[in-house]
C-alpha cells in the first residue's frame, strides 16, 4: 500500500471524525519537505486547506526564499496562505527563550490570533507535519534530560487543548522523501537542520546514526515502544491521579500537602513528579523535594514559577510572584509585597531611633510601624496568612492566645479577619501584622540592635 492510501486510511480513522462539516484546516506549512508533502496529501484527499506560513527572518536571505516558495507552491495547488513575518530574535531576548521554544510559541499564539479574527476558521484544527523520527527524537530527549512515563511517549498524534493534527505521525521521514521523489515534488531545505547547534540536529545527525550501525532496527523499536508507552501512561496517569488528588488540598492558588502522607507515598519519587512536574520543577529537582520533608520550618525550594514551602507539618505549593501567594518566605531584609500591602524589614542601632520609639506606631490606616529585638529572630522568616490553631503571646502578656479569640476581641468582622497575615520566626509568630507583636520578641533595655517591621496597607 503506497503512502497515500494509508494516510487517507489513517486521516479517515483518527482525524476525519474530529472535523466539522465544511470546516477547514490550518496547515502549517514551512515549504519543507514534511509540510510540503503534507499539503500534497490532504489536497488528493479532498480535505479544504488554508496554509500559514511563518517568516521568522532568523536566517535573511533564506528566510526570504522559503516565504517565495511557500507563495508559489500555494498558488499551483490554489490553496489560500496566510503569512506572519515576525522578528524572531527580539521575542527571544524580550522572552527569554531559546530559538525552537520562541519559534513554537510564535507559530501557535499566531495559530489562535487567526481562529479568533478569521470567521472562517473559527474553532479549526492545525495540522503539523511531525513525523515518526521527530517522535523518536523528542523522546529520547526527554529520556536524557530527565522525564516521566509521559515525557518518553514522545509527541502525540493530536493535541485537545491546542487543537493540534499531526497526520504524517504514524511515517517515518525516508516514506515521506521517496514520496516527494516518486511524486516530483519540490521542496525546500533548511540549512540549519544540517546543523548540530540544536540538541534535536545533534541527535539526528550524530548520534542515532552512529548507533543504527550497531542496531539497525533502532528507530522502528523506538518508536514502537513509544507507542507502548502512550497506552502505559493512560494507565500510570488513571493510578497516579487517584493518589495525588487523595493528597493535595486545594486552597486558593495553592496546594498544601501533608508531609506524612507525602512521605508514606510509595513509590515516593515516581509520586513526587508527578505532584512537581506542573508547576515547573525538573526530575533533577526530585531528591531536593524529598529532602524538603525532613528540613527545618520555611525551608524551600524553587522552580521558576512556584515554590514549595515546609511549613510545620505541611507541603505549600505556592506561586513564585509574591503578590499572588499566600505564604512568603523571607531571606532577607528590604521590602516583600504581598496580597495586603508591603512589609518592609529594616535593621537599626537602638542608639539611633530613639525618638522614633516613642511615636505612636499606628499612623492612620495606611501604615504602622512595630520594632522588635533583632538579636532573637532567626531568618529565613515565612510571611503567611492567619490559621485556625495559630497562638501567640501578645505584647504585655506572659501566657499565649489563640489568634483567632485575640481576633474575636479586637472586633473584627469576618471579611476583616481573611486579611489578617502573621510573621513566624522559627515556627513561632513574631507579629500579627498591623495589629500586635510578640512579647517573647519585644525590645527590653538591654537590646542593642532592632528589626523594625513596617506594613503599608493597600
Amino acid at each position: 500500500m503506497n503512502l497515500l492510501n494509508q494516510f487517507q486510511q489513517n486521516w479517515q480513522s483518527t482525524f476525519a471524525p474530529l472535523i466539522l462539516p465544511g470546516q477547514k484546516i490550518l496547515l502549517a506549512l514551512s515549504g519543507g519537505v514534511d509540510s510540503t508533502v503534507l499539503a500534497y496529501l490532504l489536497q488528493q484527499s479532498g480535505v479544504e486547506i488554508v496554509a500559514a506560513h511563518v517568516n521568522y527572518q532568523l536566517r535573511g536571505v533564506e528566510s526570504n526564499r522559503d516565504e517565495n516558495f511557500v507563495v508559489s507552491l500555494c498558488e499551483s495547488l490554489q490553496i489560500p496562505l496566510l503569512i506572519k513575518r515576525v522578528d524572531t530574535k527580539n521575542y527571544m531576548t524580550e522572552q527569554h527563550l531559546s530559538v525552537q521554544v520562541a519559534a513554537r510559541e510564535i507559530r501557535y499564539n499566531w495559530f489562535d490570533e487567526i481562529r479568533l479574527n478569521d470567521a472562517t476558521l473559527t474553532g479549526a484544527w492545525a495540522a503539523t507535519a511531525h513525523h515518526a523520527n521527530d517522535s523518536i527524537e523528542t523522546s529520547m530527549m526527554h529520556f536524557f534530560r530527565g522525564t516521566g512515563i509521559e515525557g518518553l511517549k514522545g509527541i502525540s498524534p493530536l493535541h485537545l487543548t491546542k487543537k493540534i493534527l499531526r497526520p504524517l505521525l504514524p511515517f517515518f521521514r525516508n516514506q515521506i522523501e521517496q514520496y516527494a521523489k516518486d511524486n516530483g515534488i519540490s521542496f525546500i531545505e533548511d540549512s540549519s537542520n544540517l546543523t548540530n547547534q540544536y540538541t534535536r540536529n545533534f541527535l539526528r545527525n550524530t548520534i542515532i546514526p552512529e548507533l543504527e550501525k550497531v542496531l539497525p532496527s533502532l528507530q522502528e523499536n523506538i518508536f514502537h515502544n513509544t507507542q507502548r508507552f502512550s497506552e502505559v501512561a493512560i494507565l500510570y496517569k488513571q493510578a497516579v491521579n487517584l493518589q495525588v488528588k487523595k493528597m493535595i488540598e486545594q486552597k486558593g492558588n495553592e496546594s498544601h500537602i501533608p508531609v506524612l502522607k507525602w512521605k508514606k507515598v510509595n513509590p515516593i519519587y515516581s509520586i513526587t513528579w508527578e505532584i512537581i512536574e506542573p508547576f515547573g520543577f525538573t526530575s533533577a529537582q526530585i531528591p531536593e523535594v524529598i529532602k524538603l520533608l525532613d528540613a527545618s520550618n520555611s525551608s524551600f525550594i524553587n522552580s521558576p514559577s512556584h515554590r514549595i514551602i515546609k511549613n510545620r507539618q505541611w507541603m505549600i505549593i505556592s506561586p513564585a510572584a509574591q503578590v499572588e501567594a499566600k505564604h512568603i518566605v523571607i531571606e532577607q531584609l528590604g521590602t516583600t509585597p504581598f496580597l495586603e500591602g508591603e512589609l518592609t524589614l529594616s535593621k537599626h542601632d537602638i542608639s539611633t531611633v530613639t525618638n522614633e520609639l516613642t511615636q505612636t506606631n499606628t499612623i492612620g490606616n495606611k501604615l504602622s510601624i512595630e520594632w522588635l529585638d533583632n538579636s532573637i529572630i532567626k531568618f529565613p522568616l515565612l510571611l503567611r496568612q492567619w490559621a485556625i490553631g495559630d497562638y501567640f503571646y501578645p505584647l504585655g502578656m506572659t501566657k499565649k492566645k489563640k489568634v483567632s479569640k485575640f481576633l474575636i476581641d479586637a472586633r473584627l468582622s469576618k471579611t476583616e479577619k481573611e486579611k489578617i497575615w502573621v510573621l513566624e520566626s522559627d515556627k513561632k509568630i513574631i507579629a500579627i501584622i498591623g495589629m500586635r507583636i510578640d512579647n517573647r520578641f519585644r525590645y527590653a533595655a538591654s537590646t542593642k540592635e532592632l528589626l523594625k517591621l513596617q506594613f503599608a496597607r493597600s
